[in-house]
């Protein structure tokens, strides 16, 4: 099967991540230097996930931390990869991404997921209703663009200010559910690949099938999230996949940390990456030089038939995951080239 097409978009979605030994504040000063890069390497967006109560990601503030890279980028897209709408009321999320919209316009994406992005515990604390809106979300999508629409303006509660800004919507999702909901609505559909592993296919099915053109997508589009740890030497890359080993060790485990140092590749760390439930969480995980990563990211493109593609980069050295980032772009440029030529694997 022939890849999708040609100049197949890439994007990262980031997380800030805390290292070991690294402060939230430089955390987010090398969020926005990779975003300046990314921006010079040809991403075309820079997205960023809403988690609560995790020791090593200081996402939270998703909102906040998209002004703050937005601010310090030029034409890179930014967004939520996702805000998790049950945690929010559409009200709020429309004024405060018509605000974004507003200062920076033509870049400000709103990526929706339902799921809370932390422990039942913590999504209690955040919103004791929530389930409620769980259940409500294909409304409170409708309602945050009706909010934005300019048909609001003769609407009782209203955004002034962001009715007719341009602010496209992205539902977000790691099962079939969302699927479902994408394609009913005819909105992009973007799938949690790099960690929910098992429903990619189906869900991509099912979107493709059941997609409803609407007035603001005439056709599927959609976005499949992938892990690159990516380094001049198939050695390097796998001291640095060590430091993701050992954090995904710790989610499944219940063991919270901030991301670890990298270490030589043992036998034992080799094994949990074999574990069944490590090894299925990271089944789209591409690790290796730039002739290993590319291969594979071939393969998951011929396989996935993505429009686009989303690379989570957990490295745990600023300038380990700056290099990561730029040989996945040059990646992804030569694949173009290829496509381009019609001499693509």
């Amino acid at each position: 099967m022939a890849l999708n097409s040609p100049n197949i978009p890439y994007s990262l979605l980031e997380l800030a991540i805390v290292s070991s030994g690294v402060s939230t504040a430089q955390t987010f000063a090398n969020s926005q230097d990779l975003a300046r890069k990314a921006e010079s390497w040809g991403y075309k967006r820079f997205w960023l996930a809403e988690h609560h109560n995790a020791l090593s990601i200081a996402s939270s503030a998703t909102p906040v931390l998209i002004g703050h890279i937005a601010g310090g980028t030029k034409t890179i897209r930014v967004g939520s990869g996702g805000v998790m709408l049950p945690n929010h009321s559409p009200l709020i999320v429309a004024e405060q991404f018509g605000t974004l919209a507003t200062l920076y316009p033509g870049r400000i994406d709103l990526g929706l997921g339902r799921a809370p992005g932390t422990d039942q515990v913590t999504a209690q604390a955040i919103r004791p209703d929530r389930m409620v809106s769980v259940h409500s979300f294909p409304e409170e999508i409708s309602q945050i663009q009706q909010y934005l629409s300019p048909e609001n303006s003769t609407a009782k509660v209203r955004v002034p200010f962001a009715e007719g800004v341009e602010v496209p919507v992205y539902v977000l999702g790691s099962s079939t559910d969302s699927a479902h909901l994408a394609a009913q609505k005819g909105l992009p559909y973007a799938f949690a690949s790099h960690f929910a592993t098992t429903h990619l296919f189906d869900a991509l099915n099912i979107y493709h099938n059941e997609f409803q053109p609407s007035g603001f997508l005439k056709g599927p589009y959609t976005i499949a999230c992938i892990n690159v740890i990516a380094a001049d030497s198939e050695e390097k890359a796998e001291s640095l996949f060590t430091s993701l080993i050992r954090m995904f060790v710790g989610v499944i485990t219940g063991q919270s940390e901030y991301l670890q140092p990298p270490m030589r590749m043992t036998s034992e760390l080799r094994s949990l990456w074999q574990h069944p439930s490590v090894n299925q969480m990271l089944k789209y995980t591409f690790v290796g030089t730039k002739e290993t990563v590319k291969q594979k990211t071939k393969e998951f493109l011929n396989q996935t038939q993505a429009s686009e593609l989303m690379v989570v980069s957990n490295v745990y050295g600023h300038e380990d995951r700056l290099r990561s980032c730029e040989l996945f772009a040059e990646i992804m440029q030569e694949i173009d080239a290829e496509k381009g030529t019609g001499n693509e694997a």
